[in-house]
């Protein structure tokens, strides 16, 4: 089960000059954990309003071989109509759920979604997928579902800035190790996070690669994962940071 301690928010009133004002300056950061295959658990909060939680993909435990974790959220995205991705009754809470391309606003998160496809045939083979852009805090998140192919420039250049991505490396069902890698070149987000892989204790789509060959496109033998990432904007950088998060 998720942890139920929720991110801080630091405030912190600065006195400027002998006009004793006072300004309100405000520290807010974002909290993304993974729970599994292509599902990820978002926390958004902004100072004087209630946290917003969002989980991407949620699945069916028997078909990907894990877990579903039991958490609660306001928003459920879903890439596409597949087993391994649509399970949003398995999260509480009565969430809002998003299956289809348009724009969409929750408290304080707006969620843009974007028509492609399942493979390199126009989904002949296995169908649409919808990309996700999420946007909180000023931080912009691209969840890419199950996508099968590289998009065209003017499709990536439609999504503006993104600053963190969430892309599938596995292959087979999706674009592999070397697809991914080149499609972070074409983004150039400040964090890649890889999803939708075969891990050593996963017992179903094991034809899925591990995460390792999607590494070593980047230059890393091994990465220790991290049990959660937490992004202040001010923090994001112009250098690529590659994320492993446990599940």
């Amino acid at each position: 089960m998720l942890s139920q301690k929720t991110h801080l928010v630091g405030v912190f009133f600065l006195c400027c000059g002998l006009q004793n004002r006072f300004h309100l300056v405000i520290y807010m950061h974002m909290e993304i954990k993974y729970l599994g295959h292509s599902s990820f658990f978002i926390r958004s909060k902004l100072a004087g309003k209630p946290e917003t939680r969002l989980v991407t993909d949620p699945f069916d435990p028997a078909m990907v071989g894990r877990r579903f974790p039991k958490v609660e959220a306001e928003i459920v995205t879903v890439s596409h109509n597949h087993a391994d991705h649509n399970q949003w009754n398995l999260v509480g809470g009565r969430p809002l759920v998003i299956d289809w391309p348009g724009q969409f606003e929750k408290q304080n998160i707006r969620i843009y979604g974007y028509r492609s496809y399942h493979d390199k045939k126009n989904g002949q083979e296995r169908g649409e997928n919808i990309l996700y852009k999420i946007e909180a805090e000023g931080i912009t998140i691209l969840h890419c579902g199950d996508l099968g192919y590289i998009p065209e420039e003017s499709f990536l250049d439609d999504l503006g800035e993104i600053n963190i991505l969430l892309v599938p490396v596995g292959g087979y069902y999706t674009i592999d190790a070397s697809e991914a890698a080149e499609l972070v070149k074409k983004i150039e987000p400040s964090i890649v996070v890889p999803m939708h892989y075969k891990t050593a204790d996963q017992k179903g789509l094991t034809e899925l690669a591990t995460v390792n060959d999607f590494l070593k496109k980047f230059g890393v033998e091994t990465l220790k994962p991290e049990p959660k990432l937490v992004v202040r904007k001010e923090e994001l950088g112009e250098e690529l940071k590659i994320v492993l998060l446990e599940i």
